[in-house]
This record gives C-alpha cells, structure tokens and sequence, in this order.
C-alpha cells in the first residue's frame, strides 16, 4: 500500500483535491481510501463515502490534532491494509503551522490558499517547508501578478518540492498531480520510520488542564516574551 499525506491550514480546499486525485486513481483500477483527522467536527468523511471511497475518520479533541494524528497513524494504516488498499491518503489540519505530520520516506503533500495572502509562504513552517509536492488552490481568484508572487514566495521558502496550481472544484490540474504522485509514491511499511520534524515542545501547566492566568500557576515548558 502506497501512503500519502496531505497537511495544510484549515479551508485549503484539502478534501475537494483529494477527492479529485483519489477519483482519478479509481478511474486507473486502483482501490484508495482515505482518513480525515480533525479537531471538533468533521463532514468530510462523507464527502468521501458518496465519491465512493472507504473513508475513516479521528477527531483529536482537546489533544494537538497533528500530535494525535501521529500516535494514531498506525492504527489507520493497519486499517488500510486491511481493506487491501493500492492507496491510502490521511488529512491532517496543521493548524499552527508550526507541527508537521510528515513522515520520513512517505510521500507528503502541503495544500496552500493562495487568499491567504504572499507573506502566507514565510508564514508556514515545516508543514511548507519539508512537503514533496505542493498544491495552490484557488489562484483564480486573484491575478496574474498575485499568483507569480505567490509562486516565487513558495518556490523560496521550499525549493525542492515539486509545486502546481490546482482548481479542485473544475479539475484543472489534478492528472498532473494524478501522474506525480503514481511515480513519487513508494509501497513502504511505517512501523520505525520517523517524523520528518519533531513536534513543539510540551509540556506546560495549561497543557494538563490549567486556566488561571500568572506565572505562579506556570510550570514545564513555559517561554516568556521579551520587551
């Protein structure tokens, strides 16, 4: 089984390419599924199923989604060799844009917007900086200008990763990014692989539950501002 991940802040358009590139892979004979990690609520697993995918999906609650996402990643991708899947692509949030839930030696995938604006690239830490392949959506909406700006700003902060402008709700560029992943993807277990990127340091006072404000009620990890 071939396992891709798929990171990037929130309303990327994440689910809509995946849907795209995971309908274009059933059209080529291959059997894909697909895991949703989120925070609170999450529609997306039936996006999938009514695409016709095996979908599955974990909520992380009060836990850090992209450090749930990597205690539970074996678990899914048992799940997935269970079902017997050619491929298995897992969402994962990245709020912070400080955590990254690549693995080493497994094909990972950033999806940006490009309305979040040209600084958005410096913006982003490792769920950028360490991606093979990344996706900008919705480049339609701004112009010319804009998108090579935009373009040149990711080509910067990553400039080994193979990047494409993709429109999930027409189609446009998904056989492209179709045909990348199918040659970069590699069958692999991940039991002992390692992150691409540790995760942010922990753990704090309000890490287990604390809510009182001042310093006599911090312990752990603790980082103070300098003015």
């Amino acid at each position: 089984m071939k396992l891709v991940t798929f990171a990037g802040p929130p309303a990327t358009g994440k689910t809509t390419v995946m849907t795209r590139i995971l309908k274009e892979l059933m059209r080529d004979g291959r059997k894909v599924g697909a895991c949703k990690f989120d925070c609170l609520q999450t529609e997306d697993d039936k996006t999938y199923s009514q695409a016709g995918i095996p979908s599955a999906k974990g909520l992380s609650s009060e836990l850090c989604p992209d450090h749930y996402y990597i205690t539970n990643i074996q678990t899914v991708y048992d799940w997935g060799k269970k079902e017997d899947l050619d491929y298995l692509f897992t969402e994962s949030a990245g709020l912070c844009n400080r955590c990254s839930p690549y693995i080493k030696n497994v094909l990972s995938v950033c999806v940006i917007d490009q309305l979040s604006g040209i600084r958005a690239p410096r913006k982003i830490g490792p769920l950028l900086k360490l991606a093979d392949i990344v996706l900008i959506t919705k480049g339609d909406i701004v112009s010319q200008a804009e998108r090579e700006v935009f373009m040149r700003r990711v080509e910067t902060s990553n400039p080994k990763a193979l990047i494409f402008p993709v429109n999930g709700l027409t189609g446009q560029g998904i056989s492209e990014i179709t045909r990348a992943i199918r040659n970069m993807a590699m069958e692999r277990e991940i039991e002992n692989e390692t992150l691409r990127f540790p995760m942010p340091m922990a753990l704090c006072s309000y890490c287990l539950g604390e809510t009182k404000i001042g310093t006599e009620y911090q312990i752990g990890n603790v980082k103070h501002i300098k003015i």
